[in-house]
């Protein structure tokens, strides 16, 4: 197989276009995402459910020469294990029944480019060996192949178990995880970047080309909540909440949106068994009482709106008219904002 042609030079915007917040969290894990990018080291990304891994992932190739070649993504934890490997490496015409034809695996369709194993703790050990190989040697073979095929793959692996204590506990290869253990990546929990909300719920609700207006009430509503579900939680908040035409977040709004998750339970138990599965908790915080814990809400609204607005203007290639649009203001208004930040229009669009 031709070796892959290398001819764009990565680009560090690129590496944190989906990775939205101004946290300190996100800062480093943005500035570790653009140094670890164009190295073509494995990385392996640890985090909870959730928390945004495979952004993560996509960033790291997004932002590398590798991004002319394809991202091949596979769960390791959705594949049942007599089928995990054919999808892994290929398999020939007649390796097995049903295989009625040949076909590439996930690694060989990777070549030249990033090969995503999220959850690859729960990889079974058969496969792992294999792995390892493809890793030491730069070969992959097919089911019911003769021969192998050269890939040049960089491999970044995704979990929210303890690989080490799997390793001791034998459940994962100690050769193999030494083999990924090159470069870490920690993609923090929502509950520690809970100044991101705001950033995050207008990068959501504009990908659905809608605005949703969040409140002060609504952001310390959203930032009272435990988000067990991280990223994923809040994400899947916005768009029931533009499913069901909530155009303003304030903190019944957000206490309404909550509720559907524990309807569900609630409606197979008895009243007696809802109390004792659900005890007695207090409502979210009505705008006028104080929030449970200080909360910095001006400094998080600030960073919210530079986040948002950094982010308009990278989308936008730096054009200010075009930025404005997207975040619903006037061109004038967006200017005098970026003074504020002390961000300075290109010279072709000078106010």
């Amino acid at each position: 197989m031709d070796e892959p042609v290398f001819h764009v030079r990565p680009r560090p915007s690129q590496a944190s276009a989906e990775l939205v917040g101004a946290s300190d969290a996100m800062r480093s894990l943005r500035a570790d995402v653009a140094r670890f990018a164009g190295s073509p080291a494995p990385v392996l990304v640890l985090g909870p459910s959730g928390a945004g891994k495979e952004n993560v992932a996509r960033a790291l190739h997004a932002g590398s020469a590798r991004s002319v070649a394809r991202f091949e993504a596979l769960n390791c934890a959705a594949i049942p294990p007599d089928l995990a490997e054919a999808e892994l490496f290929g398999a020939e015409a007649g390796a097995f029944t049903g295989a009625t034809r040949s076909r590439p695996g996930r690694i060989e369709q990777a070549h030249g480019g990033t090969l995503f194993l999220d959850e690859i703790g729960d990889m079974p050990l058969s496969l792992q060996a294999k792995l390892l190989r493809v890793l030491e040697t730069g070969e992959v073979a097919r089911l019911g192949a003769s021969r192998p095929i050269a890939v040049d793959v960089r491999l970044v692996a995704a979990t929210h178990v303890d690989l080490e204590a799997a390793v001791a506990a034998g459940r994962f290869r100690a050769d193999l995880y030494w083999r990924l253990a090159v470069l870490f990546l920690d993609v923090p929990p929502l509950v520690e970047r809970l100044g991101d909300i705001p950033a995050l719920v207008g990068h959501f609700a504009a990908r659905q080309r809608q605005r949703l207006h969040l409140t002060d009430c609504g952001a310390a509503a959203l930032a009272a909540h435990h988000w067990p579900g991280n990223v994923r939680e809040l994400r899947n908040l916005v768009e029931r909440a533009l499913a069901l035409e909530e155009r303003c977040l304030d903190a019944a709004a957000v206490d309404r949106l909550l509720k559907p998750r524990r309807r569900p339970v609630e409606a197979w138990l008895s009243g007696s068994e809802v109390q004792k599965a659900r005890p007695d908790t207090p409502s979210l915080p009505a705008c006028a009482a104080r929030p449970p814990a200080p909360i910095p809400l001006k400094a998080l609204l600030a960073e919210a709106e530079a986040a948002l607005i950094a982010q308009a203007l990278e989308s936008a290639g730096g054009t200010v008219a075009e930025s404005a649009r997207r975040l619903g203001l006037k061109r004038t208004t967006l200017v005098e904002k970026m003074k504020r930040m002390g961000l300075k229009p290109p010279a072709n669009e000078a106010a």
